[in-house]
């Protein structure tokens, strides 16, 4: 069975680290670590991952949430956001755009593993 290609987007350089190192402990291919929404758009067209670990507060114009959106919907690529913020006004734009998954920071490996393969389960 191949790898499971899972693109992060984490604009702090030391947690997208940890995320990467997380997730190949865990046997997931990382297929690329962007710090930008824009970034993250443009490379989900080229890189197809199965998964994007989406932070929600990123540097550039757009921010995790909107970033998402777009790749869900132009790419029918699922996202699974891991943020540190859990008020209701960041969890009401989440939700209104239906991610696979809602993980705060900081997580665990089995919460990280949980979220995934949730999200990789088949939708009716």
């Amino acid at each position: 069975m191949t790898k499971k290609r899972i693109m992060v987007v984490e604009d702090d350089v030391i947690i997208a680290s940890l995320i990467e190192n997380r997730l190949k402990k865990l046997g997931y291919e990382v297929c690329g670590i962007f710090d930008a929404g824009e970034d993250a758009i443009v490379n989900a067209a080229d890189h197809r991952p199965d998964l994007v670990l989406m932070d929600i507060r990123l540097r550039g114009a757009i921010d995790g949430i909107d970033a998402a959106g777009e790749i869900m919907s132009d790419f029918s690529i699922p996202c699974v956001f891991l943020t540190s913020y859990s008020d209701m006004d960041t969890i009401e734009r989440a939700r209104a755009i239906r991610p696979e998954g809602f993980i705060l920071k900081p997580f665990t490996d089995d919460a990280l593993r949980s979220a995934i393969e949730i999200a990789f389960s088949p939708r009716e």
